[in-house]
């Protein structure tokens, strides 16, 4: 890098200058042209979420895709893809996607077994009996990270070692016949070294190399004709560059992996785009029979029956009563966050070119919250009402001609005057917005965002099905 004291201050100050848009070749499609309409633009806080992050974190840049109604509705890019020469991030260029692309791994061998050729309850001796314990570890262990073998690669860093290429059979010599950290189903632990097993087992099978069963069976038919191998080298410099940082000191090129090393565990680059349309496949299970989208979903219980929160693949969750598919990939030079909403027919891609770098997830869920936000009437109207409350509370009053009896109850005087007291000195919010909606106990819960010059605040209010309010509830929050 010929400018190697360019500080993350000075790339903060250009990235807010530097939004790239999407531009013709995005209005011209109707997959991009056509943008949601409601009254607080999607488009602006998206814009908003992705520039205000990297500048906060001197990230470089950012890649992203929203998908909403089971298609694209908005693709941008912001920043720089390159800094020497300063180049700006666009839409069609490729980013590594690291441990991302361990659902595509996951549904290569969920396309096996819908073949017949194998079982996730078959045990890994069946392939590699020479592993550590494989006539105790099943396919579905290794899939899920519950099967105890070690990971080659817990650092956040490349380690001299990985600088140099290796095939992935001799990973497997060395880390999967170490003693197991666990009894299998025991435990839940993340190891990259269970999904280059995966990979080896697809080729055990196919006869053919991982990433060809992989382009042939899962790229081709989406036609997701950006990705590449990249554990390979072939990404080009139209693509983005991948930047590292030592301790707060400027950005540095990051140093490849050699060869072999992702085979399986984190091999994909691609757009942010085509990432978009992988989980549009999944919203629409297109790919794949109902039944292995069922597995690659379903949350892996442990044998004393404790969730892990994890699928094949993919994390299991809930954002806001939203059942949401997510995993987040970092390989050397790049971080990314991808989250699926199948229910909702939605998700969020963010695509960065820095790794160690919280920027891409920190985008991904202010864009999340974006989505589920209700425009309607009544919604504005239940927040105005908030607002008016959460005003007359910080004069110490509440109307209680809105409240049950038992919220009354609970807003004595001196509960009123510790409201006051606390709220008063806080003055007018900057923001006051309704970011979720569910249902508990035969009420309506809602939950609000309270935006201050120097803090926030959430407050959560439970409704009645006459329209009273049971609860209103302020607290601070500590986090993005």
């Amino acid at each position: 890098m010929s400018k190697p004291d360019k500080t993350k201050q000075c790339l903060r100050q250009r990235v807010l200058v530097m939004v790239v848009l999407a531009t013709a070749m995005f209005c011209a499609s109707p997959s991009f042209g056509q943008r949601l309409s409601s009254p607080e633009s999607l488009e602006i806080g998206v814009d908003s979420a992705a520039v205000q992050v990297l500048r906060e974190t001197g990230t470089p840049g950012a890649s992203l895709a929203v998908v909403k109604h089971g298609r694209i509705v908005y693709a941008r890019a912001y920043g720089y893809a390159r800094l020497d020469p300063m180049t700006p991030a666009k839409p069609s260029m490729r980013y590594a996607i690291g441990s991302i692309s361990k659902q595509f791994t996951a549904s290569c061998v969920l396309l096996l077994q819908q073949q017949g050729k194998l079982s996730l309850n078959d045990h890994i001796g069946r392939w590699f009996p020479e592993l550590t314990e494989a006539n105790e570890v099943t396919l579905r262990e290794v899939l899920s990270h519950t099967s105890g073998y070690q990971d080659f690669w817990p650092q956040d860093y490349v380690p001299p070692m990985m600088l140099k290429p290796i095939e992935p059979m001799e990973i497997l010599d060395r880390w999967a016949k170490k003693p197991l950290d666990f009894a299998p189903g025991t435990r839940w632990q993340y190891s990259n070294t269970n999904y280059v097993l995966a990979g080896q087992i697809v080729e055990k099978i196919t006869h053919e190399s991982f990433y060809k069963f992989l382009h042939d069976n899962i790229l081709k038919p989406l036609d997701l004709s950006s990705a590449v191998n990249f554990d390979v080298g072939k990404m080009t410099e139209a693509d983005a560059a991948g930047y590292t940082e030592y301790g707060l000191g400027p950005l540095r090129p990051a140093p490849s992996e050699g060869s072999g090393w992702m085979a399986g565990a984190g091999e994909l680059a691609m757009t942010a785009s085509d990432l978009a349309r992988w989980d549009i496949s999944i919203i629409d299970e297109s790919l794949l029979k109902h039944e292995s989208y069922r597995q690659l979903e379903t949350e892996i219980l442990l044998k004393n029956g404790v969730g892990t929160r994890y699928g094949l693949g993919v994390q299991v969750g809930l954002m806001d009563g939203h059942r949401m598919l997510s995993h987040s990939g970092e390989v050397s030079g790049f971080t990314a966050f991808n989250a699926v909403f199948p229910d909702d027919s939605a998700g969020v891609v963010v695509l960065t070119n820095q790794d160690a770098s919280s920027a891409a997830g920190s985008i991904g869920m202010r864009i999340a919250k974006l989505l589920f936000k209700t425009q309607d009437a009544e919604t504005a109207s239940r927040t105005e009402q908030a607002r008016l409350i959460f005003d007359g509370l910080q004069k110490g009053e509440i109307e209680r001609s809105l409240f049950t009896s038992d919220a009354n109850a609970y807003f004595s005087k001196e509960a009123l005057k510790d409201f006051e007291s606390g709220l008063a000195p806080l003055g007018k919010p900057k923001e006051f917005v309704q970011t979720g909606e569910s249902k508990r106990g035969g009420m309506i819960e809602r939950s609000f965002r309270v935006v201050f010059p120097d803090r926030k605040l959430k407050v959560w209010t439970y409704q009645m099905p006459d329209g009273k309010l049971e609860q209103y509830q302020v607290a601070p929050i500590y986090s993005n």
